[in-house]
């Protein structure tokens, strides 16, 4: 950790949980093309829009672009 940073501030945290979301939606979106059952397909594309969307709010939490991730 960044001697910048103070033990508490989570930007680390936020930023490895962003990667995984990421990752493991891509390996979502890579399997639905393998995947020969259309509600398996479904399931696994729904499944990466939805991890896209956590990882979003974790960038924008990084950003402070939420009123609700600003500091107060």
């Amino acid at each position: 950790m960044s001697s910048t940073q103070p033990a508490s501030d989570p930007r680390q945290q936020v930023a490895q949980l962003r990667d995984m979301l990421t990752e493991t939606a891509r390996h979502a979106r890579d399997d639905v093309g393998k995947l020969g059952e259309p509600r398996a397909q479904a399931l696994f594309e729904t499944t990466a829009e939805a991890l896209e969307g956590l990882a979003k709010a974790c960038r924008d939490y990084d950003a402070g672009k939420e009123p609700a991730w600003q500091r107060h």
